[in-house]
């Protein structure tokens, strides 16, 4: 149904920001007519105003026409040949418009024909139309998707012992799968088809190729969810049900995944209105609406409720269908602070000129000099009616789809791409960095899975770290050593990098290899790196460039590094073992070291021992004995030089010369002092940290530490008393420029959205120029007593509203949250900060706050903002809602949305909160 309303300003004429197509009725036939007339008796919709009026309206521009139609043959060949179709349709048939008939459809008038809009207009609301109904379309012409709700018995794998039959089947409402133990049983949802990420064939699943001898590959297929949430491996009982499942899943993905913000939000009410309409008649009735209203998040007055309903209810048939249920919903999102605003810049609260819009870019959203060009280029991209285009004015609908769209994200759009220099040395850049990343879950007993690389080489991380041990039949193994975690391949891991690596970014992968694996299972490492990676394994220092110098990111685009131990001269091995003595005396009793080695407690990394420059001469020993700690011999093959990398007492590795050769750029070093890696280290040389070495190495020497990772890089570990797999926050090893701060990717938390949000921006490419202070050898900048070049600024940060909120808790209906917004933000120690407004009683769908906070920042180069919505609770917790993480150099100012994020990370759409920044210099405010 096309609704007609007038238009106040202009008697006679449309406005298209007014007009809805209803989500029940579909569309209809079209052709074009450059005679306008009229049919009153024949509208769907309430005509106002005069039929000259309207003629009027419609005779500068061709019209188009409604005509009932079917899907019959014979009206579709007529169609595309061009032939003028009078076919009135049939009773109940089910039409359907493709985009091509806009073009094709004949000049001539129709008898039966309605005039709608002028064509500009209607063909603008027949793609919004268009792309909104896709889904409902598809579920009706598609095979595959007709089968799949139907549903199907597959069976369901966890894991190798765990392999149950289920009945799945796919929702009418074409968004989500549902389960059930039987075809007849009782049936809970599985997952939304938003929430889906990519299908994947039997051959790419890790849990399926252990089963192969059980289910052929080919009837198999996994099910990646974004996020942390876990995959579902299915196995149906035929190749040809399985291709079904995965043509249809990935269509519908595909679908959802283009569609834009506005197309999202109708598929959203869509959804609700399908979850509301419990007897699945196609209306709703008040009760259900009541219900309905719960399930959104929202408590409302039982009276002001009927009130909306009634209003909603044009018909006057005390339930509400399609466009009614429509209107039901806009009044209860309505956005009463967004037409205050709008009004104040707006000289008759009905439009907003160009100049009036060029001032709200300029005044309130800081576009600066931009602002003219910009408000052109937005009017023409969100005004919804063309006359409002070609006029160069902004409605109401047209300034909140600004608002709402992501040139009105509070993540400013010039960050997203690659911005910065990517041609410095690499230790002038953060690096994204995983730690263990092959768990899945915690150190002590979680899942080994490759599914863990490819997570995080997802997520944009550009370092992973690979522990490997001897593993039976001679291939290498990768766990968390003398731990209840499970055993991966080692070669499997390699292949996994190899198809993953640069499937995000195309910006160099670093390869952090602790090495626990005897000499024979080393060469076996070495050959599947090199015949695995292939040319993506960087082996070679690049030409030209000298080893006193580290390569640019740009450099080494589509390369993979290898860090890791390489051979040392005799000489070095004794200087490095007066050296350790000195480190084991520092160590800390509260953090021992993270990895056994040889069943020995060693620290990782912080005794390994580096090769010297490339002219030294190594030793070869036929006997190839050699005594270590002044007692025990280590036996090897002749043509092993002499060198190892790693004793301790009683026990020693021999490191492999084919393995130590992969080790170019990123030699591991042990620490024992700031001035002797100054004197004594290579530039390529990197050294590793425990947290609780990094701090107070922070504590005590913050300058030192700023300029060491001035002078080359550093990586810093999490404490191996975190067996949860938990994190520390990166900000304060941030601060002192390290580098390599790697992260339990695997574990949700506030340390993880600070690291997602700092490294979303520069195209998610995992590399992030530190500020100039931090890559200045000479620096004078202090972390603890920081004192930045640049002026300190003042953020003021106003909380205005939030936009339907999710429940907390899905399973309690009547559940309604009471929402709360905290404002963080982490820097360095004088900068770090909280604020929280107050709550809002029983209000997820438009909670008002409209408190204004104040932060001074004194670093602001080093500053990231964290907006965090929590339900409160004044018996326990606050419950976790959402949140949103972004830096301080990439806040846009002035009037903006923010779209939250769950805990995982993935998007909780349509779920938003409004908000006003504003940034000044060298302002003193009174902070308490």
């Amino acid at each position: 149904m096309v609704g007609r309303h007038q238009d106040k300003r202009q008697p006679g004429s449309f406005s298209l920001e007014k007009c809805c197509l209803s989500t029940s009725i579909l569309p209809l036939i079209l052709f074009c007519c450059p005679t306008p007339t009229t049919h009153d008796d024949r509208c769907p919709g309430p005509l106002r105003g005069s039929k000259a009026g309207l003629r009027r309206a419609l005779t500068p521009l061709p019209t188009l026409f409604l005509l009932p139609g079917c899907n019959s043959a014979s009206c579709s060949s007529k169609l595309q040949s061009g032939e003028a179709v009078k076919c009135k349709g049939e009773k109940g048939a089910r039409l359907s418009l493709l985009s091509g008939e806009l073009c094709r459809a004949p000049e001539a008038l129709l008898t039966d024909g309605i005039p709608i809009l002028p064509r500009g207009l209607w063909h603008q609301l027949v793609e919004q139309w268009v792309m909104a109904s896709q889904i409902q379309d598809r579920l009706t012409t598609d095979q595959d998707l007709l089968l799949m709700q139907e549903g199907t018995m597959m069976r369901k794998v966890r894991t190798k012992t765990w392999k149950k039959l289920r009945f799945f089947r796919l929702q009418n409402d074409g968004m989500t799968v549902w389960h059930a133990r039987q075809a007849d049983g009782i049936a809970k949802p599985t997952f939304s088809i938003s929430d889906v990420e990519t299908i994947r064939k039997g051959h790419d699943s890790e849990l399926l190729r252990y089963l192969v001898e059980e289910f052929p590959l080919e009837q198999g297929f996994t099910i990646v969810f974004h996020g942390r949430r876990p995959n579902l491996d299915l196995v149906a009982n035929s190749v040809e049900e399985a291709q079904m499942w995965m043509r249809g899943l990935q269509l519908l993905v595909d679908l959802v995944a283009s569609m834009n913000y506005q197309e999202q939000l109708d598929q959203w009410v869509r959804e609700w209105f399908h979850r509301g309409d419990r007897n699945q008649d196609g209306r709703m009735s008040f009760q259900e609406a009541r219900r309905l209203l719960l399930l959104m998040n929202v408590e409302m007055d039982q009276e002001y409720a009927l009130s909306l309903f009634q209003e909603a209810d044009v018909s006057q048939s005390d339930t509400l269908e399609g466009e009614e249920f429509v209107q039901f919903y806009k009044a209860l999102t309505k956005r009463t602070e967004v037409e205050q605003l709008f009004e104040h810049f707006s000289s008759d609260g009905q439009k907003l000129t160009l100049l009036e819009f060029v001032d709200f870019l300029r005044e309130e959203q800081k576009e600066k000099d931009h602002a003219p060009d910009l408000a052109l280029e937005f009017i023409d991209r969100y005004e919804p009616s063309e006359s409002g285009r070609l006029l160069h004015v902004l409605s109401k609908d047209g300034f909140l789809s600004y608002l709402c769209s992501k040139d009105g994200n509070i993540f400013n759009q010039d960050c997203l791409p690659v911005y910065q220099d990517m041609t410095q040395p690499l230790n002038h850049y953060y690096i994204n960095s995983s730690h263990n990343t092959y768990l899945l879950r915690d150190q002590l007993c979680g899942q080994s899975s490759v599914e863990g690389y490819i997570r995080a080489l997802k997520r944009g991380c550009r370092c992973v770290e690979v522990d490997v041990w001897d593993g039976p039949g001679g291939e290498p193994i990768v766990y968390h050593g003398h731990t209840l975690t499970s055993r991966i391949l080692f070669k499997d891991v390699v292949a996994t990098l190899a198809q993953y690596a640069f499937q995000s970014t195309d910006y160099p992968l670093i390869l952090s290899l602790e090495n626990h694996c005897t000499w024979e299972q080393q060469r076996t490492m070495a050959q599947h790196l090199t015949e695995i990676l292939g040319e993506q394994l960087l082996s070679t220092t690049i030409d030209g460039l000298l080893m006193d110098t580290l390569p640019s990111p740009e450099q080494l685009r589509g390369k993979i590094l290898v860090k890791g131990r390489k051979l040392r001269t005799i000489e070095e091995v004794e200087v490095e073992e007066e050296e350790e003595e000195l480190d084991k005396d520092d160590r800390s009793e509260l953090d021992p070291d993270p990895y056994p080695v040889l069943d020995t407690q060693v620290q990782p990394e912080s005794q390994e021992l580096v090769s010297g420059n490339k002219d030294s001469k190594v030793l070869a020993c036929p006997m190839a004995c050699l005594l270590i700690c002044g007692h025990i011999l280590v036996h090897a093959p002749s043509s092993i030089p002499v060198s190892f990398f790693l004793s301790n007492q009683d026990c020693t590795t021999i490191l492999c010369p084919d393995l130590s050769a992969l080790v170019v750029y990123l030699r591991t070093a042990p620490f024992c002092s700031f001035t002797h890696s100054k004197e004594n280290y290579h530039i390529c040389d990197i050294s590793s940290f425990s947290e609780t070495k990094a701090k107070n190495l922070i504590k005590e020497a913050g300058n030192e530490f700023v300029q060491h990772n001035a002078r080359q890089l550093c990586r810093v570990y999490p404490s191996r008393l975190r067996t949860d797999s938990s994190n520390f926050h990166p900000q304060e090893l941030w601060n002192a420029g390290c580098q390599m701060v790697a992260m339990n990717m695997q574990t949700a938390g506030s340390a993880m959205d600070i690291c997602d949000g700092f490294f979303r921006q520069n195209g998610g490419s995992g590399y992030v120029l530190k500020p100039e202070f931090l890559c200045d050898i000479q620096s004078t900048f202090n972390p603890e007593k920081p004192i930045s070049p640049y002026k300190a600024k003042t953020l003021l940060v106003q909380v205005i509203s939030g936009q339907r909120l999710p429940k907390v808790d899905d399973t309690k209906e009547r559940s309604v949250v009471d929402p709360l917004v905290k404002v963080e933000l982490f820097g360095v120690p004088e900068d770090t900060r909280q604020q929280e407004t107050d709550y809002v009683d029983n209000n997820g769908i438009n909670p008002y706050w409209g408190q204004t906070f104040c932060f001074r920042v004194r670093v602001p180069e080093l500053a990231i903002l964290r907006f965090v919505v929590k339900d409160y609770n004044w018996k326990s917790r606050n419950s976790f809602i959402g949140q949103y993480t972004l830096p301080w150099t990439c806040v846009k100012q002035g009037y903006r949305h923010i779209s939250l994020l769950s805990r995982d990370g993935t998007s909780l759409h349509p779920a938003s909160i409004f908000v006003y920044t504003c940034m000044r210099e060298d302002l003193e405010v009174d902070e308490s």
